[in-house]
């Protein structure tokens, strides 16, 4: 019976991840759940809401999402208007925990929506941004937490330190291409905060919910504006529906140039798996566009 004690203590030291405190956490879509996860490593368990491929502008919470919330110690939302569900979601789970809006911090970017101004919700997709996040995360697990506080930190640090060496790249990358040469075409307004961040310009037929409508004058303009600015290549995003942009650049003469992943990650045996893996792939597809 000793020998059997002294094997199980000697297992347990070896794994620190079996001894390991966990924060029960909620994170609203696949992008941040991915960060969370990045952040609090084996001293977290993430349940994420929108999944891989899944559009956090339209999702429809379930009985099972409220009841993750209810037993959570932690809630993590993006905010911005992004989850329009979630107030819905949160006042039914009953849970006491007021959500951590990640994006707390970020300078925000105005946008029109059907002639009104509303803010930008897709903060992310700026890597400097997505550092603010992750320090924002790390800052609520540590007080969640306390007694990780050195592990969350050094996690926490040395993935805030990944992001800003992508965010530098990303701006290398595309001051190497001439302004002219940095226009994009996608499905639908979700990369402001990327365009301003890295000198890209964006042309989308509808706004940034992909719950908008564009109307066929719309279509219309933007076809001419193609077709004036040269722009020869579209992109079609993982979680919203490509045919309208797969029209327009038919009209337009715009060919493809891949998937790119503004929203939601893609599945794990994707190009898309986390969220370093889809900044660095959206910039180098749209790049490779470019030359």
């Amino acid at each position: 019976m000793k020998l059997k004690i002294t094997a199980l203590a000697l297992l347990l030291a070896a794994s620190p991840g079996v001894l390991a405190n966990q924060v029960n956490a909620v994170a609203s879509f696949s992008v941040l759940g991915d960060i969370v996860s990045r952040v609090g490593g084996d001293h977290v368990r993430v349940t994420t809401l929108v999944g891989p491929d899944g559009d956090p502008h339209t999702y429809e919470p379930t009985p099972k999402d409220s009841q993750a919330l209810s037993q959570a110690d932690i809630v993590f939302t993006s905010g911005l208007g992004l989850e329009g569900w979630m107030t819905r979601l949160v006042n039914a789970s009953g849970t006491k925990n007021a959500p951590v809006v990640a994006s707390q911090g970020v300078v925000t970017r105005k946008m029109n929506e059907d002639g009104q101004t509303i803010t930008d919700p897709h903060a992310w997709n700026s890597a400097k941004n997505g550092a603010i996040y992750a320090r924002n995360v790390m800052n609520a697990l540590i007080k969640a937490d306390p007694a990780d506080k050195a592990y969350f930190q050094q996690r926490g640090e040395a993935y805030i330190q990944q992001l800003e060496k992508l965010d530098s790249w990303a701006k290398a990358t595309f001051a190497a291409i001439a302004p002219e040469k940095r226009k994009v075409l996608t499905s639908h307004d979700a990369f402001g905060y990327f365009g301003a961040e890295y000198g890209v310009t964006f042309l989308a037929p509808v706004g940034f919910s992909t719950e908008a409508q564009a109307s066929a004058s719309d279509v219309a303009t933007l076809i001419d504006q193609l077709k004036k600015e040269n722009i020869h290549t579209y992109f079609i995003e993982n979680q919203t529906d490509p045919r309208l942009v797969q029209q327009i650049a038919s009209a337009s003469g715009a060919k493809s140039g891949g998937e790119l992943y503004p929203e939601a990650l893609s599945k794990p045996s994707g190009p898309a798996p986390d969220y370093l893996s889809a900044f660095r792939h959206n910039v180098e597809t749209m790049a490779a566009s470019m030359k």
